[in-house]
């Protein structure tokens, strides 16, 4: 079921066009949405609408996100080799594993239990390996391992907390 097809590259190039084409040009994040088998992230009755950049329904009530924002969102880290980043959200990993890609070290906090145990045990199977997944409320951050070269925070909140804030090396 883990098959990552010549197809499936295809398609991914054609989103890394797309996704170009809306103005993502870090070279490093475009060859991290290439590499990343998007389809192996999503719910069987999606996987044929893996490589459009839309959002689809996860587990938990959560989404996998655009593509798009995958890229942007990623492209304003400036994610270096060796980078210390903190996501708050793990979700379905996707995110996770294009900051892997891009050889991030890792630090991933989700609040939803099932997203978490599915998660943590697919994306070492698949060879993306975070340095630190942790089940938990992101709104307090990870304070043990700050600071952080970088903090994405893919799950939806009002605001920034200061406790995240606090945790990345440049402060706002």
């Amino acid at each position: 079921m883990l098959k990552d097809t010549a197809k499936h590259k295809g398609l991914r190039n054609q989103l890394v066009q797309t996704i170009k084409s809306k103005g993502i040009s870090d070279e490093k994040v475009l060859e991290a949405i290439a590499e990343v088998p998007r389809h192996l992230f999503m719910d069987s009755g999606f996987i044929d609408f893996a490589y459009q950049d839309k959002a689809f329904p996860i587990a938990a009530d959560q989404t996998i996100s655009q593509p798009y924002t995958v890229a942007f969102q990623t492209e304003l880290l400036t994610v270096k080799p060796g980078h210390k980043i903190l996501e708050i959200g793990t979700g379905s990993g996707y995110q996770a594993a294009v900051l892997i890609a891009m050889g991030a070290e890792l630090y991933s906090i989700e609040r939803q239990k099932e997203l978490y145990d599915k998660t943590r045990t697919f994306l070492p199977k698949i060879g993306y390996v975070a340095k630190k997944l942790k089940f938990g409320d992101g709104y307090k951050g990870w304070p043990e391992f700050a600071p952080f070269d970088g903090i994405i925070v893919t799950a939806g909140a009002p605001f920034v907390p200061k406790t995240i804030a606090r945790s990345a090396k440049d402060r706002w």
